[in-house]
């Protein structure tokens, strides 16, 4: 029977049983038996399909190395033709720009992408400018001398399901390469054939929160210093929430020791400076505890005053590390002069965290547009959210990035060589898988002391160093070596 064979049967049958369903429902319903058969419903769940997960690992770096001025013939003898040297100033400053992904003819390209508010470093646009390893070499220098030193800082992209990362290493030669005579008078006779150049050069990996390339203990700044400037939000939408902002404001207050300095700043139709810089902290948060909420929310004023204060207030100090934390809980009156003065204030070196207080607040707006990126831009859902944002954001400027390892190049290794289990989060106890679609910069810096002198001489040291990263779900023991993973390596 072909199938419209069975469409006009069934057609037929549906006709007949609707010409004689009086009668029929009749007996039935006299026999007790119901009707049931002849009204009927059928639903179903259809195009049903299974598709396993993806976890993937995607790289882009920049490397640097630090020769002295008027290197860069030499340096571009060394394997890189395209270096570049670092200028500040017009000056050159004798740092150099080795390698980089996206190379540096795509730079270009690769901000105007990343800069987009729909970027997604883990699509395949992103594909054409990262890396995936291939044993890429970061450093190949052939005339290393005491006092150069170099650094990468490498950014992971843990892309689609969350995940622990690993970072691994290994020295993977080390070679004397005879003893000239200044060598053998630092060093004397050496006949093992092993140089000493790995236990001589030292080394720091760190978590580079804000991936430039510099390791920032205090968190914002190589100096010792800290001003931090506090814009609150005090517009009349305000007036039920202003007792928290208060309390948690002045709490943060209550982690900073001299010489790091606050001053508070307060906006709604215009702008206040409302205590200058001190370290007097109690002047600081009597300040915050005089505000009233009123009027509308004039944040463009609030980021100017707060910009001056920070790097042309009569207490502020050239140099040291500034920082500008933003609280609203509202849109500004004119998001794009905002905008335009978080620029300047960043342009100016201020690292600005933004706290959206509330439903009310944009802060898509906050994060893409006024923080100094999406990482220093925090939520805080209810007033009573507020305490806890405030110390997060006092142990990342207080506390600093935090160090992986350090010590020699042979000490880190040894540890490298096993495996180094990275935090996904630093705020929390314990280590921590990284969430999914997820990025991390971890910066490598190392160093050969001018103290080393003439015992190094024709040494040299090979090494390699890469990340792995494997699924945290349905792996209580990370990296035990039952589940797949995906790793990137390079070789140097």
């Amino acid at each position: 029977m072909t199938q419209d064979d069975e469409l006009q049967l069934y057609n037929l049958s549906r006709r007949r049983v609707l010409a004689g369903l009086g009668a029929v429902g009749i007996a039935s319903a006299g026999a007790g038996l119901g009707t049931s058969a002849f009204f009927s419903d059928q639903e179903e769940f259809t195009d049903n399909t299974l598709q396993a997960g993806t976890l993937d690992l995607k790289l882009d770096y920049k490397a640097t190395y630090f020769g002295g001025p008027g290197r860069l013939d030499a340096v571009k003898a060394m394997d890189y033709p395209d270096a570049e040297e670092i200028l500040e100033d017009g000056e050159p400053t004798g740092r150099y720009l080795l390698a980089q992904a996206p190379s540096p003819e795509d730079e270009q390209a690769w901000e105007d992408r990343v800069q987009g508010e729909t970027f997604d470093f883990c699509s395949p646009d992103a594909d054409e400018f990262l890396v995936n390893g291939d044993g890429i070499p970061m450093f190949t220098l052939s005339d290393v001398k005491p006092g150069d030193s170099g650094e990468v800082t490498v950014s992971i992209h843990i892309c689609d399901n969350p995940g622990y990362l690993r970072m691994m290493g290994d020295i993977t030669g080390s070679a004397e390469n005879g003893q000239n005579e200044p060598e053998l008078e630092a060093e004397g006779e050496d006949t093992d054939g092993l140089g000493e150049l790995a236990d001589a050069i030292e080394v720091c990996v760190w978590y580079d929160e804000d991936c430039d390339n510099v390791f920032e203990p205090t968190g914002t700044g190589q100096q010792n210093e800290l001003e931090v400037a506090l814009v609150s939000d005090v517009s009349g939408s305000m007036s039920g929430e202003i007792d928290d902002l208060q309390a948690a404001a002045t709490n943060f207050v209550d982690n900073l020791s001299s010489p790091d300095e606050a001053a508070a700043i307060s906006f709604n139709d215009d702008a206040s400076l409302d205590q200058e810089l001190t370290t007097e902290y109690d002047l600081v948060k009597d300040a915050i505890n005089d505000y009233i909420a009123e009027d509308s929310t004039n944040m463009t004023a609030g980021i100017e005053i707060g910009e001056d204060e920070l790097l042309n207030g009569t207490n502020a100090t050239p140099g040291a590390s500034k920082v500008m934390i933003l609280l609203s809980d509202g849109t500004p009156n004119d998001e794009g002069t905002a905008e335009d003065a978080a620029d300047v204030a960043k342009g100016n070196g201020i690292r600005i965290f933004t706290i959206a207080l509330g439903s009310g607040a944009d802060d898509s707006f906050l994060a893409n547009k006024i923080a100094t990126s999406p990482d220093d831009a925090f939520l805080a859902p209810d007033p009573a959210d507020l305490d806890t944002v405030y110390a997060e954001i006092a142990q990342i400027v207080l506390a600093g990035e935090q160090k992986i390892a350090e010590g020699t190049m042979a000490e880190v290794f040894a540890q490298l060589s096993e495996g180094k289990l990275l935090d996904g989060n630093r705020q929390e106890d314990g280590t921590q898988p990284y969430p999914g679609a997820t990025t991390q910069c971890i910066g490598f810096e190392w160093e050969l002391p001018f103290e080393v002198g003439n015992e190094v001489q024709s040494d040299s040291v090979a090494f390699d160093f890469g990340f792995e990263v494997e699924q945290s779900r349905h792996n209580e023991t990370p990296f035990n070596n039952t589940a797949p993973t995906n790793s990137t390596a390079t070789d140097n």
